[in-house]
């Protein structure tokens, strides 16, 4: 079982399990993955792009599905992240915290670094896809501030990666949402070891990066059974179809105890999600949005009969 949410008084989110094993679906397809300020002062960089003041920004989570998702103009999913400027996010913001599945570490870890390598973390496909490349800015000073605010919301175990760069579940979607590469970018990983009260509680801690021009983006992907995946034109399933709807439903009312608790409230939870770690960023994401956000659908398609590219964003006015 998950270990539970400490209470409130407790200083230290100190209870761990094993990381699932790397035999596990996911990590038999991709490469293992590797173990107050003012920010408008910190990333010199955005001062060739328009961005976002005086607002909190909303939060957003992002089904990012296959990693050809970078080539294939056949995914209906590749024209909503290409169109996410005219359409979701029309002014740039400061710097970007990316929460990706396939950043997977016992404990939190954020990388520090002043510029990004782009890892190529899949096997098997086009040649094409390991060429390319997106050498987004680092953001080593919002790297540290994400640390502050973990360890002072009781993650005390909070950690610095001082080379990681972005792996696909951030640079795939980046590299069509803001082609340029001119936003400063870092990554924060996921604990599959913990549960969705944990991630959601890990994304409360970071609410405080709205109201300082950072967006907040979770990564991961509304159904993830690779095992499950059939020829492109298959029917969907009916359990991922399911899934999604009372996942819809769940976020559209505003049941964020169910979503916590998915793996008891959700139908054919354990096979939309065999491993968690592409459905945490979701909790990351709406914690940080608040109690009070609301969610909106803002995508919606499928490829392979069972792979959902369903994203939300996550407002909160009050």
């Amino acid at each position: 079982p998950h270990p539970p949410v400490p209470p409130s008084n407790a200083s230290c989110w100190g209870l761990r399990v094993p990381l699932p094993s790397l035999s596990s679906p996911t990590r038999s397809l991709l490469f293992p993955v590797h173990l107050s300020l003012s920010l408008a002062s910190s990333f010199p960089c955005c001062a060739r792009v328009a961005v976002v003041r005086g607002m909190a920004l909303d939060t957003f989570f992002l089904s990012h599905g296959s990693p050809t998702l970078s080539i294939d103009e056949e995914i209906p999913a590749r024209h909503f992240f290409e169109s996410w400027r005219a359409k979701v996010l029309q002014a740039a913001p400061k710097a970007i915290l990316v929460v990706s599945a396939h950043w997977d570490t016992a404990d939190p870890f954020v990388n520090v670094v002043d510029r990004n390598d782009t890892i190529h973390d899949f096997y098997g496909f086009p040649k094409p896809m390991y060429q390319l490349e997106y050498p987004a800015p680092g953001a080593p000073e919002l790297a540290k501030r994400v640390k502050e605010l973990l360890v002072s919301a009781g993650f005390c175990h909070a950690k610095e990666d001082k080379k990681r760069g972005l792996d696909h579940g951030a640079w795939v979607p980046l590299m069509l949402m803001y082609p340029e590469a001119n936003i400063p970018v870092c990554q924060l990983s996921v604990q599959s070891n913990r549960d969705g009260s944990y991630h959601y509680e890990l994304g409360k801690a970071l609410a405080p990066l709205r109201e300082e021009g950072v967006l907040i983006i979770g990564s991961g992907s509304a159904t993830h059974n690779l095992r499950a995946m059939e020829p492109d034109g298959t029917p969907i399933a009916n359990w991922a179809l399911d899934f999604t709807t009372w996942l819809k439903g769940s976020l559209i009312s505003g049941r964020h105890e169910d979503l916590k608790h998915y793996e008891e409230k959700a139908p054919c939870a354990k096979l939309a999600h065999p491993w968690p770690e592409h459905f945490y960023p979701l909790h990351v994401a709406l914690g940080a949005a608040g109690e009070n956000a609301k969610a909106e659908l803002i995508h919606d398609s499928w490829t392979n009969g069972t792979l959902s590219y369903a994203s939300y964003r996550f407002t909160n006015s009050s």
